[in-house]
């Protein structure tokens, strides 16, 4: 959906790929120190295998670490937003602003699913969603008025804590239209599981009916 989160993926399948290497070899090794018969009372030093397995691991630590760097400074990137938005969290639901736009401000509680139509997603449709233009950047600004709240979509990478008093940014960018959902993933009081997000991905076309249409 969002070229954040596939290269997220590509860097979960890098890493895991090396640490299935890690085991293999040390599988491998622990095997063959249970059943060997090599016995040597006067051994006392290796430096040779010492510098050994202190400089592969920090090489391997490496080739982990300059991707992950190169992924946290890709998702802190923002160029020319076209469009803020702004989630305010509460306790429990979310306030949305359209920054660019007048009189564009919404509140977002979750439908409750015994009292609506059966086709809605439990736990995770809402009676405003948050409607937004397809392949354009967003700049997202999320803050809270009470506790601290984490806005968070897995299918397009977002991971970002709401905090009371203070304005944290992050930004989105999706590939395709549809639907997507998240939730609040920090724990803030009884009603956290109940506070879920919907984004409708739409064409810019149809993004500018929806935004003239509301005003």
């Amino acid at each position: 959906v969002s070229p954040f989160m596939e290269q997220i993926i590509f860097f979960h399948d890098h890493t895991l790929i090396i640490l299935i290497m890690i085991t293999i070899l040390v599988g491998y090794l622990m095997i063959n120190l249970f059943f060997n018969k090599y016995i040597n009372r006067f051994l006392l030093e290796g430096q040779m295998i010492e510098l050994i397995w202190t400089i592969i691991p920090t090489i391997t630590l490496i080739f982990i670490a300059l991707p992950s760097l190169r992924l946290l400074y890709l998702l802190d990137e923002l160029n020319n937003p076209l469009i803020t938005l702004k989630s305010i969290g509460h306790q429990w639901y979310w306030n949305y602003e359209y920054s660019d736009f007048n009189n564009i401000e919404f509140d977002s509680y979750m439908i409750n699913y015994e009292k609506s139509n059966i086709n809605n997603f439990r736990l995770l449709d809402v009676d405003n969603r948050i409607i937004l233009p397809m392949n354009n950047q967003i700049r997202i600004m999320v803050t809270a008025t009470d506790v601290i709240h984490s806005w968070t979509i897995p299918s397009l990478g977002v991971k970002i804590d709401a905090n009371p008093g203070r304005l944290n940014q992050t930004n989105l960018f999706i590939n395709r239209p549809g639907i997507f959902f998240g939730q609040c993933s920090e724990i803030c009081g009884a009603n956290h599981s109940f506070m879920p997000i919907m984004i409708e991905s739409i064409s810019f076309k149809n993004f500018i009916n929806w935004i003239n249409n509301y005003s």
